[in-house]
């Protein structure tokens, strides 16, 4: 065993496919206008083209371009389809609380897996996985307007006579009245001295733009342009620290093997790897001490993942010199990079969900317990399967079985399979049981954007566990908005995965998505609008067909930063 093994507990071998046929996969009902068909409603496989495959004009440069892409063009063509079909929505049941489908540990629970964990993350069976690909530009949107209207603002000083305040004032008000509270700010400072300037000389002469300017573009330290994870978010004596050296620090903490060796993937965009080599390079020895050392990798998604664009009537559309245009899946293209790491033991986590040493406490306690909770589910169902597999399981097991797959991963039969023979219930346990695991951390829903836990019905009577953003939602029909604001709990994107199979093979994560959940949003290019399709999410859609625990995590694991004024909470801030 080599330090740079990810998972030495397992021998790799060549991975041979052994799910069965029989997948009990339910999709469900349209989402948007199109004809209902004929396919089986049990598939989680892409969908077949029904006849001739339109080409729509394709011509030998488009299909050099496809090819060039790693694509192919049966999925162009099911894109284009999906243009015209839509995806169905998720049939929300009820929301996931206290009890029902949602678990919480005691304190005693909690300490208790914390330090099981530690036998688990000295195999060197642990890795994380951190997507951080995005741009910073989002979190300076409302600088970003201030700049380019700026000289038709009114002054920051003035207050609006009736009528509400330009948003892009008050933006620049709060912003340049608390400069010095932004863990930048030093930065800032040494690069406007560089050019004979100083940042609060001109706060008080009124020249923001000029301290805009060095904030978000090349003339100084180019937030708005570099990804999320190289802007300090947190300051400590002498220093700041990025998104990308606390991710460091945190794997450190409840990731490390016998060797003190902890593994941390990122996914970033070509244009940046450099740079961001070159940034963990530098912080990294500030955190290799005492024998500790980081295996870091990094890996870009595919352009195989990418989707075909088209115009409002379903065309492909073409930029100004007659090319397709294609646009990144969203993260749901990330299961492929997530599948080819080939790991066993895997936390997710997004790359501005980070506090500074101070408030690490209760994420890394946990990190730990979650880890250890995965792993006890996944050794009692590697315990199952292997029954499943030699044969000769009497009723009592079989029952014992179900009561554990009930129980523990909220799993719910079809209708019909209680007056079915045992040989199919055994089928149905073994395909179940055999699929990438995750437990999931749920925050209470204290107002947050974005996606939460559900019960979600399926055609077969069965119902699952699914993390549901509100773009699966027909959020028309009032008892689907009802269930949808009647949530009690968050998505945090607290995640930690198992990958592979009893037999300690790796799953083909592709198998375990519903391409029924990605969606279709309006965007433009060129000055020209367009549809853009996105991939199902990767802790959504992407997920749909894995077997799922939920726990309640404290909010105090939940600190992102969506926007610069984020930095300002008292989380991010120094005590």
């Amino acid at each position: 065993m080599t330090r740079g093994d990810i998972s030495p507990v397992f021998h790799m071998g060549s991975f041979v496919d052994t799910l069965p046929l029989f997948l009990y996969a339910p999709r469900n009902d349209l989402r948007r206008p199109g004809p209902l068909d004929s396919r089986p409603r049990f598939s989680i496989n892409p969908i077949p083209w029904r006849g001739k495959m339109p080409h729509h004009g394709f011509s030998e440069q488009d299909l050099r371009q496809i090819e060039e892409r790693g694509m192919t063009l049966e999925v162009v063509l099911e894109q284009l389809e999906r243009f015209e079909k839509g995806f169905s929505f998720s049939d929300l049941a009820r929301p996931c609380t206290i009890g029902d489908g949602i678990q919480v540990l005691s304190g005693a629970e909690i300490e208790r897996l914390a330090e099981d964990f530690s036998g688990t993350t000295r195999t060197g069976r642990v890795m994380k996985f951190v997507p951080a690909s995005g741009a910073a530009s989002r979190m300076f949107k409302a600088l970003l307007s201030a700049r380019n209207r700026y000289e038709e603002l009114p002054s920051i000083h003035s207050l609006p006579e009736g009528g509400k305040e330009d948003p892009d004032v008050t933006a620049l008000r709060e912003f340049i009245g608390r400069l010095k509270s932004f863990p930048f700010y030093e930065q800032l400072a040494s690069a406007m001295a560089a050019d004979g300037l100083d940042p609060e000389a001109l706060t008080r002469e009124g020249d923001y733009k000029t301290i805009l300017d060095y904030v978000l573009t090349s003339k100084g330290l180019n937030l708005a342009s570099i990804p999320k994870g190289l802007i300090p978010f947190h300051r400590y004596d002498g220093y700041s620290r990025t998104p990308f050296e606390e991710h460091l620090v945190e794997a450190g903490a409840y990731a490390c093997d016998a060797e003190k060796t902890a593994r941390v993937h990122f996914t970033v965009s070509p244009q940046h790897e450099s740079s961001v080599r070159n940034h963990l390079e530098s912080v990294r020895s500030r955190h290799e001490k005492s024998g500790q050392r980081f295996e870091i990798g990094f890996s870009f998604q595919h352009p195989s993942t990418d989707t075909i664009a088209v115009d409002l009537e379903n065309r492909p559309f073409r930029d100004d010199a007659g090319r397709l245009l294609f646009r990144p899946g969203g993260h749901g293209a990330l299961l492929k990079n997530l599948g080819e790491l080939q790991g066993d033991i895997v936390f997710i986590k997004n790359i501005d969900n980070v506090v500074p040493d101070r408030l690490k406490g209760d994420t890394i306690l946990y990190k730990r317990a979650l880890g250890a909770l995965l792993v006890e589910v996944q050794d009692t169902v590697f315990k199952c399967m292997e029954k499943l597999q030699s044969g000769g399981i009497g009723d009592k097991e079989l029952d014992e079985m179900f009561e554990f797959a009930r129980n523990r991963l909220s799993i719910t039969p079809p209708r019909d399979l209680a007056a079915k023979g045992k040989s199919e219930k055994i089928r149905f346990l073994f395909d179940r049981l055999n699929r990438p695991l995750r437990v999931c951390g749920m925050v209470k829903n204290e107002g947050e954007p974005g996606g939460g836990p559900f019960w979600v019905n399926h055609p077969d009577g069965s119902q699952s566990l699914q993390i549901v953003e509100s773009s699966q939602v027909d959020m028309s029909s009032p008892t689907q908005r009802s269930v949808w604001e009647s949530s009690t709990h968050f998505n945090p994107v607290d995640l930690v995965c198992a990958l592979r199979d009893w037999k300690g093979r790796p799953f083909n994560l592709e198998r375990y998505r519903d391409p029924e959940t990605g969606f279709i949003s309006i965007k433009s290019s060129g000055g020209r609008e367009l549809k853009a399709l996105e991939l199902p999410g990767l802790w959504n859609g992407a997920m749909a067909f894995w077997n799922t625990v939920f726990v309640e995590v404290p909010i105090t694991t939940f600190n992102p930063v969506k926007t610069i004024f984020d930095l300002l909470r008292k989380e991010h801030q120094e005590t």
